[in-house]
């Protein structure tokens, strides 16, 4: 009798897991679903579409997106797919990078040496293919500040919007291995040789942070790395902790077959650094040689600015100021709340920018509002160079898929095609 409860609950368990599974399904079927839609749509506008012959150049109206990471260039795709075809508006984009930085890969290539270009994925007209030739413009510069009507750039030029959508992603202080935080590739790809460098000529390692980056540099640099002293620092009493207990024992599990000294419980004191040692916030100190780490909205609407620097949205993702219902805030720098920033998340807000601004040209009211989703939990962790466990949990259960990883360059070539970019053909900066 005693040993039936234990049953009961891996029955329950496993009942929970198929369910799970289900619904993991069923996202997949409804994000192929989405997009399909999507693109029939956009080529039945496209066909059927008739310029407004009493429309002139200077009564075109401007949806600005500022910034092309993975929310602002798909909220661009979306609203090129979807923007009536009268001629009255058009999609103006700006961005300072040369490239989209595929930054997912940049803990692989602080480390892995001879992959570090295939990060950097040129910009392509190709990727707003539903919608009509020139109805997107592309602006190569940075915004210095916003006005209620305008957008002024560094170079001086201001450029007037009718809407406006802020996706320029949170901004990360230390650079790599989550951010390259130069604007040029070349630039870029000299920061990740030189710390490549840093960490090959290095013998003891130490790695802050016990999330997704840290966790993959870390183990990454002791696969590759295997006589070297990796340690990896984190403030929680779990790696990876906003995550399924599955997740942290696999990954607890990894460090431990790698040799990777696994410290709990302390942060680091970055300004410590003396290329010998560095200290803890218990004031432990322990050898290190190699530590890897490297607001335009204030001028418009300061009063929503957090203290993390992310801006308050309401739920239809408009920024938290009742004056400004024009303006729009996705990706990761809008406080939205979520489990785990990822792709996924900067999508799906993409596709609540874009809609509600599609309603508001037609004179409707936006009605589509945000709220974490079943897939926004997933998450692909890397724990050395040739494996990985992709993880799905709703908060109670989780599915996890151990892999054995191929390619050091990851997941590159499918985002390249994925942009519209043959794998991995520089074409240089954008270009009509």
């Amino acid at each position: 009798m005693a040993e039936k409860p234990p049953q009961r609950m891996t029955l329950l368990q496993r009942l929970r897991k198929a369910i799970l599974f289900l619904r993991l399904v069923g996202y997949g079927l409804r994000t192929y679903y989405n997009f399909f839609f999507r693109s029939l749509s956009a080529k039945i506008a496209n066909r059927l579409a008739k310029s407004d012959a009493s429309i002139g150049p200077d009564d075109v109206k401007n949806i600005v997106i500022v910034g092309a990471a993975f929310s602002g260039l798909y909220a661009a795709r979306l609203l090129a797919g979807a923007v009536p075809r009268d001629g009255r508006y058009r999609i103006v984009v700006i961005e300072p990078n040369s490239h989209f930085n595929f930054t997912w890969v940049f803990p692989r290539f602080c480390v892995v040496e001879g992959h570090e270009h295939k990060a950097f994925i040129p910009y392509s007209p190709d990727f707003f293919d539903m919608g009509p030739k020139g109805l997107v413009q592309w602006v190569r510069d940075r915004v210095t500040s916003l006005t209620r009507e305008n957008v002024l750039l560094r170079s001086g030029e201001v450029i007037p919007y009718e809407y406006l959508i802020i996706a320029t992603g949170s901004n990360v202080a230390d650079g790599l291995p989550s951010r390259a935080g130069v604007e040029d590739k070349e630039e870029a790809i000299e920061l990740l040789k030189a710390m490549q460098e840093r960490v090959k000529n290095a013998s003891h390692i130490v790695v802050a942070g016990g999330g997704a980056a840290g966790v993959e540099t870390a183990t990454d640099a002791k696969d590759r790395y295997p006589g070297k002293s990796v340690t990896i620092v984190h403030s929680r009493q779990a790696l990876m902790h906003r995550f399924g207990n599955g997740l942290q024992q696999g990954t607890s599990e990894a460090m431990e077959r790698l040799g990777v000294n696994v410290i709990l419980g302390e942060k680091v004191l970055p300004e410590s650094v003396d290329g010998k040692f560095i200290t803890l916030s218990s004031g432990r100190k322990i050898e290190c040689d190699c530590f890897p780490a490297s607001g335009i909205v204030a001028s418009l609407a300061p009063n929503t600015i957090t203290p993390s620097g992310h801006i308050r949205v309401k739920p239809n993702l408009q920024i938290d100021d009742d004056s400004l219902p024009n303006v729009y805030v996705c990706g990761d720098v809008a406080q939205a709340e979520v489990r785990n920033p990822n792709s996924r998340v900067a999508a799906r807000q993409a596709e609540i920018c874009a809609d509600n601004v599609v309603r508001a040209v037609k004179g409707k009211k936006p009605k589509y509002v945000f709220t974490e989703g079943f897939g926004d939990g997933v998450i692909k962790l890397t724990l050395g160079l040739d494996r990985s466990i992709t993880q799905y949990f709703d908060g109670k259960s989780e599915l996890l898929f151990p892999a054995v990883e191929p390619d050091l360059d990851l997941m590159c070539k499918g985002t390249w095609a994925a942009m519209g970019a043959r794998p991995f053909e520089d074409t240089g900066v954008y270009s009509e």
